[in-house]
């Protein structure tokens, strides 16, 4: 895959602290366990404390009980929001150690986890006998990350990703990007001619990410003779920081497209 990048763009920890907000599926490697774990469901609090929900009678929840903490690796990895042959727009390790969430917080971690992923099994946490529940809460206490993605690939030490925020977009982005793919596809190819002119074969232009610098897009050519897909992102003028501003900001990008084309 081929990526046309401009200069503005969020640093290294406030993407891994996007990743691992919870929206993106995620699995946890353990010390000691053969194979890697599926996490049913996640979030990060404001520390990037990342509270996973495991099943209580999962083998990584049974060596809990004998070890308070247990070297672990959580990986995140996004995806776009849309259908594509390749959906992977990053991945974020966090390494850390991972521990069960002690029983007097159990139930706020729950409810913490429940307004990202609502899930009635979630309301049991904290409310009945652990050993009846059949999930639990484990966090994982970050020591550090690595961040792969469009931008490449880099450490983070744990001040920095402790200290970053997420993009604050990140829990309405994959809406927002579905409705940019299905409704606005002509004013995405105009960004494409805007930016390269025209050119034939004209690719596919889909729109695969969405944060408070700007718009990224899918180019695909046709599949006989062309060159690989390739991303492009397009800037806005500045960060925009709630959703009228973002929604401004690309509608503004296409009423400028809509007139280069009239």
């Amino acid at each position: 895959m081929e990526y046309v990048l401009s200069s503005k763009g969020p640093s290294a920890a406030e993407r891994a602290r996007t990743i691992a907000y919870g929206v993106a599926g995620a699995t946890l490697a353990v010390l000691g366990l053969d194979e890697e774990l599926t996490v049913a469901a996640h979030v990060t609090g404001e520390d990037g404390v990342p509270l996973l929900l495991m099943p209580t009678a999962s083998d990584l929840v049974r060596a809990l009980r004998r070890e308070p903490d247990l070297p672990a690796t959580l990986r995140a990895t996004d995806l776009t929001p849309v259908p594509l042959a390749d959906r992977v727009r990053g991945t974020v390790w966090l390494h850390g150690w991972v521990s069960e969430v002690p029983l007097d917080r159990r139930r706020e971690a729950a409810i913490r986890i429940s307004r990202l992923h609502p899930r009635s099994d979630l309301l049991d946490i904290g409310a009945r006998i652990p050993a009846e529940q059949e999930w639990t809460v484990l966090c994982l206490d970050v020591a550090e990350a690595d961040v792969d993605d469009v931008w490449g690939d880099e450490t983070i030490e744990a001040e920095d990703y402790a200290a970053a925020r997420p993009d604050p977009f990140v829990a309405v982005e994959p809406g927002m990007v579905a409705h940019l793919d299905s409704h606005h596809r002509p004013e995405l190819v105009g960004l494409f001619r805007a930016r390269f002119g025209q050119v034939s074969p004209q690719p596919i232009v889909r729109a695969v990410g969405l944060d408070r610098f700007g718009l990224r897009v899918r180019c695909t050519p046709p599949p006989s003779g062309g060159p690989a897909p390739f991303d492009v992102r397009f800037d806005f003028p500045e960060p925009v920081t709630d959703l009228p501003g973002m929604r401004c900001a690309y509608r503004t990008m296409f009423s400028y497209v809509r007139g280069t084309a009239a």
